[in-house]
């Protein structure tokens, strides 16, 4: 039996991602191919933007900046851990380097 309650099992979950692209042709090939992969876990983007302010803890501000959000966490989860999104991320990897966190929402 789950220690979770139904309402921490419903919790929206949350990928916040920092992307500093290098190399913004190869980076193309990625933005090619994770929609699908996104769409296919229910993601929902919230913000997008290549115009950020970057207060604490950065040495060197990130080019861009993307909260997705999923109707829970474990859909969060499983989208990033499924093959479609591992192999889209395989065409970012040497094109930008990313810090991709994904969280629970407020209770």
């Amino acid at each position: 039996m789950s220690d979770m309650t139904t309402e921490e099992k419903t919790m929206k979950g949350y990928w916040i991602a920092f992307v500093d692209v290098n190399n913004p042709q190869q980076y193309q090939a990625y933005l090619e191919r994770a929609p699908a992969a996104l769409q296919a876990y229910g993601a929902r983007i919230l913000a997008r933007s290549d115009q950020l302010t970057a207060l604490e803890g950065f040495e060197v501000p990130p080019t861009r900046a993307v909260v997705l959000e999923f109707d829970t966490y474990e859909q969060a989860m499983a989208c990033y851990q499924s093959e479609a999104y591992q192999a889209a991320s395989l065409h970012r990897k040497d094109a930008a380097f990313a810090q991709v966190v994904i969280m629970k929402g407020a209770a």
